[in-house]
């Protein structure tokens, strides 16, 4: 009997590059793969990846008007959770952005980038968003991160970046004219402000990594 991935449509993922990526890993494991936006599907998942992109103040009011912000909780608290870039916000207790709640999860803020009058080390300003390639360092070893080298390169674009209370909840950092969290974990719970499904082989690994985590 096949198990089930359900990525969560609420009307603000990425939702076919993360689900390709996502079937990609899947093939041949038994995993099946769905994009959807019923909580009953969310509620008989085994797991559930939380995708996410634009403003933080939409998408946790859609993912609240969809209906299926009760389903994410229950996953949250029962079975392994991914969250990716403003599904990786969405969990934490508070963004700058539109001063809005989160869903509380991970105990921390969601600030923006502060990077006015600073340089990089070629000379130029800093932009905000960030866009491109940067490094991560695994702060902390998580089994997401097997196989996946430290200081490998995955693909950003946010204006805000999370600050955990807690930095036992910091699982990667990277520097963009500061350093900053950008990869979260608390018991079930797994997820980056970058996106796996956007940063090659390195990407596609944390998503395969996900399928067999046995929190």
């Amino acid at each position: 009997m096949s198990k089930t991935v359900a990525v969560v449509d609420y009307g603000m993922g990425n939702l076919r590059s993360v689900s390709q990526a996502v079937k990609h890993v899947a093939a041949g494991t038994g995993f099946d793969v769905i994009v959807t936006s019923n909580p009953d599907e969310v509620y008989a998942a085994e797991r559930v990846v939380l995708p996410g992109q634009g403003a933080m103040p939409d998408c946790m009011r859609e993912l609240r008007d969809s209906g299926v912000q009760e389903a994410v909780l229950h996953a949250a608290a029962n079975k392994p959770l991914m969250g990716v870039c403003v599904g990786m916000q969405m969990l934490l207790s508070h963004s700058e952005e539109g001063d809005t709640g989160g869903l509380g999860l991970i105990p921390g803020d969601v600030v923006r980038f502060r990077l006015e009058g600073q340089v990089q080390p070629d000379g130029s300003r800093y932009k905000v968003p960030q866009m491109g390639w940067n490094r991560v360092r695994q702060a902390r070893p998580h089994p997401v991160w097997a196989g996946v080298p430290d200081d490998a390169f995955f693909y950003f674009v946010h204006s805000f970046h999370a600050k955990p209370a807690d930095a036992a909840h910091s699982v990667g950092e990277t520097d963009y004219g500061v350093r900053f969290t950008c990869a979260v974990a608390r018991d079930n719970i797994f997820a980056t402000q970058f996106h796996p499904e956007k940063s090659a082989e390195h990407g596609l690994a944390l998503y395969r990594n996900f399928l067999h985590w046995t929190p």
